[in-house]
């Protein structure tokens, strides 16, 4: 493992059926930035964090964490519990709940009945709620329930409900899909607040948004690494112009 690195991947592979979804993948993801994975679809971009998240076992290679070791030895609970937590495109929040209660729900915390009736317990958990909640702009809202958001602000909502559980590593999977410009640049400004908390790592086809706030990049094709580096470097790149944005952002 680099000894600069929070999460390594060295020499993944993943079968299905005699399909190589990814062959012999090695990057790093370094402690507080923010890390993008791309490339077409089928490039191996979200089955590689199902491999870091334990949905997926890899038939070869390993993913150890700074701290943790092997996330291989673990299940998928064992792993957010570790500090590594993922979210997926579409937003799995408590619909029919308070912004706050879907807050309090997710709060990583001490839920035996002694920690549960200690005042400064509760008084603690609410502070770090609302200041959370104040890092996505949703600090107003925390009374609505969360049907009545917006689709970006449920996106925020779900990001927060991540953050307070105070992860390592946050996994998140094509976070401004279906957003506009405005929502979009917020999820941005977001992000670049929190990766002094976490490292982020983040598949995404929209290139504007990556290019916005990506400190690195793994560019993926056909289940490989093409290619890594800043994302100025990256969009230089002939192989990268040639496999990925050569058949255009809209068929990315």
């Amino acid at each position: 493992m680099n000894s600069d690195a929070l999460l390594s991947l060295r020499h993944i592979s993943v079968e299905f059926d005699g399909f190589k979804a990814i062959n012999d993948v090695t990057t790093d993801v370094a402690p507080n930035t923010i890390h993008f994975f791309i490339g077409p679809n089928g490039a191996g971009k979200t089955t590689l964090l199902d491999v870091i998240c334990g949905k997926t076992r890899p038939s070869a290679g390993d993913v150890t964490c700074d701290g943790v070791g092997s996330l291989l030895k673990l299940k998928e609970y064992e792993i957010v519990k570790k500090g590594i937590c993922r979210k997926f495109q579409t937003p799995s929040t408590f619909v029919n709940l308070s912004v706050y209660d879907n807050m309090r729900i997710s709060l990583n915390r001490d839920k035996s009945v002694f920690g549960s009736i200690l005042a400064r317990k509760r008084y603690m958990d609410t502070k770090k709620i609302h200041e959370v909640l104040h890092l996505v702009g949703l600090d107003e809202k925390s009374k609505e329930r969360a049907k009545s958001l917006s689709h970006g602000e449920k996106q925020w909502l779900e990001i927060a409900m991540l953050l307070v559980q105070e992860p390592k590593l946050l996994l998140l999977d094509e976070p401004v899909a279906g957003m506009g410009g405005r929502e979009t640049e917020k999820t941005a400004n977001i992000l670049e607040s929190i990766k002094d908390r976490c490292a982020v790592a983040v598949v995404e086809h929209d290139m504007e948004f990556m290019k916005s706030i990506a400190d690195s990049v793994t560019v993926m094709h056909e289940g490989a690494v093409l290619v890594e580096g800043s994302a100025t470097d990256v969009m230089k790149n002939e192989k990268v112009q040639e496999v990925y944005l050569g058949r255009g952002e809209a068929n990315a």
